[in-house]
C-alpha cells in the first residue's frame, strides 16, 4: 500500500466515478484502475463495486476512504506550505469558467494576474455552469454564473462575486424593440417565440425561474449552445433571446437590448474553490485579486 494508491482511492471516493477521478488526478483510467486493484489485493476484500456508470464503496471502502481523504488533505497542506515558503514566483493555476465569465471577465483577470505573476502558468477550461461544477475535481478555482447547486464536492467554498444583469435581445425590427424606455415587462414576451441557451446554462436557469415565478408561458423556438449562438439566432429572426448584458457591450447595429421591468433581472456570479481547507498560494492570490475592489473591470 502506497500513498499514491490511497490518494487515488480518495479521489474515487470523492467522485464515485473512476473516469472522473482519473481526470482530476491527471492519470489515465487504466492507471487508476490498476492502483485500485493493487489496493484491493492489499486488503484482501472488495473496497468498491460497480454501480451503473459509477462506483459504490463497500463498508470497508467507506472506512478506508476516511483515512485516504485525511492523507490527501495532509499532502495538499504540505504542498501549500511549500508554495508559501517559495513565494509565488512560479506555479500552475487551473481555472474553470462558465460561458459568460469565461468570455467576458476571465481574459481581463488572467491578463492582470500575468502582469503580477508572469511565471505562473494558467490553464483554462470552459463550459456551461453544470459542466464546470461537474469538473471541479480537475480545476483549482472556478467562476460560474447562476446557482452552483447543492451537490458540490465536499470542502468546496462558495464566494459570492459580481452581480450580472440578464437582458432581452431582439432584432431592431421586432414589435417589442420599439419600447422607448429601454425596459419591458416580462409578460410581453409570452406571445413571442424565444431562443434559449442549452440545458445547464446559468442564464437559462435564471430566465426559466423568472418566467415560472411570473406565470408567463415560454414559447421556445430554438435551443442553442453559447452566447454567440443565441445572438446569431436572434439576428436571423428566430425569436427573442436572453443574454448577459456583458455580452452586449460591444454590440452595435442589428440588435436591441431591453432591461426587464419593473426590476432588472439580475443574478450573482460565484467563485468556487475546491478543497478550500488547503488552497495553494497561487489560488489564494487569484481569489483575492478577483474579490478586490480594484479587480480589472470590463472595457
Amino acid at each position: 500500500m502506497t500513498p499514491d494508491q490511497l490518494i487515488t482511492f480518495a479521489a474515487v471516493a470523492e467522485h464515485r466515478n473512476i473516469s472522473r477521478a482519473a481526470v482530476a488526478l491527471h492519470l489515465s483510467q487504466p492507471a487508476v484502475s490498476g492502483q485500485l486493484r493493487q489496493l484491493q489485493d492489499e486488503f484482501g476484500e472488495p473496497l468498491y463495486q460497480r454501480d451503473g456508470r459509477g462506483v459504490r464503496l463497500t463498508p470497508a471502502g467507506e472506512q478506508l476512504a476516511s483515512y485516504a481523504t485525511r492523507l490527501r488533505d495532509t499532502f495538499r497542506q504540505a504542498y501549500a506550505y511549500r508554495d508559501a515558503l517559495r513565494g509565488l514566483e512560479q506555479g500552475t493555476l487551473r481555472i474553470g469558467a462558465s460561458t459568460t465569465p469565461a468570455s467576458y471577465l476571465l481574459p481581463y483577470l488572467i491578463a492582470e494576474f500575468h502582469r503580477r505573476y508572469p511565471d505562473v502558468t494558467v490553464h483554462t477550461a470552459d463550459g456551461n455552469t453544470t459542466e464546470i461544477v461537474g469538473a471541479l475535481g480537475a480545476v483549482d478555482i472556478a467562476l460560474v454564473e447562476g446557482p452552483p447547486g447543492d451537490e458540490l464536492p465536499p470542502g468546496t467554498a462558495v464566494h459570492a462575486w459580481r452581480e450580472d444583469e440578464i437582458v432581452a435581445i431582439l432584432p431592431r425590427a421586432h414589435p417589442l424593440a420599439q419600447a422607448d424606455s429601454g425596459r419591458i415587462e416580462l409578460a410581453a414576451f409570452g406571445a413571442y417565440p424565444l431562443v434559449l441557451r442549452e440545458e445547464g446554462s446559468g442564464v437559462r436557469q435564471t430566465v426559466e425561474r423568472e418566467f415560472a415565478r411570473a406565470g408567463v408561458p415560454m414559447r421556445v423556438a430554438l435551443e442553442i449552445a453559447g452566447v454567440e449562438g443565441v445572438k446569431e439566432a436572434v439576428r436571423a429572426g428566430m425569436g427573442v433571446g436572453f443574454v448577459s448584458a456583458m455580452s452586449m457591450r460591444h454590440e452595435h447595429g442589428a440588435l436591441r437590448l431591453l432591461s426587464l421591468s419593473p426590476q432588472p433581472l439580475t443574478r450573482r456570479l460565484s467563485i468556487l474553490v475546491p478543497h478550500a481547507s488547503a488552497p495553494s498560494r497561487v489560488v489564494a492570490q487569484f481569489l483575492a485579486m478577483c474579490l478586490a475592489n480594484d479587480a480589472p473591470q470590463l472595457r
